[in-house]
C-alpha cells in the first residue's frame, strides 16, 4: 500500500453536530499529499490534537493509489499469445 507513487491525503471538516451528517460551510480542509502513511498519520495526529476540544471536527486519511498502467488490447491473437484466452 505504500509504493513510491502512492499518495496520502488528510481530509477534515467541522460538522453541525456529532451525527457527522452536515458540514459547516467553509471549514473543509485538505492536507497533503504525503509520500507515506506514516507521514500522513503524524500530520493527522497533529491536526486531531489541535481540534481535540471540538467534538464536531473530524479528520480522515485517504489513500490515493498509484496510477495504473494503461491496458493495451493487442486483439484476439495478442490476447491468446499472452495466455488470456479468446
Amino acid at each position: 500500500m505504500t509504493t513510491s507513487s502512492s499518495k496520502f491525503w488528510i481530509i477534515g471538516a467541522e460538522y453541525d453536530d456529532v451525527s457527522f451528517q452536515r458540514l459547516v460551510d467553509g471549514t473543509q480542509s485538505l492536507a497533503g499529499p504525503f509520500p507515506s502513511y506514516d507521514r500522513a498519520l503524524g500530520e493527522w495526529r497533529r491536526l486531531a490534537e489541535s481540534t481535540r476540544c471540538n467534538a464536531h471536527h473530524r479528520y480522515v486519511i485517504a489513500h490515493e493509489p498509484p496510477p495504473r498502467a494503461p491496458v493495451v488490447d493487442a486483439g484476439p491473437f495478442g490476447r491468446a499469445a499472452m495466455g488470456m484466452g479468446h
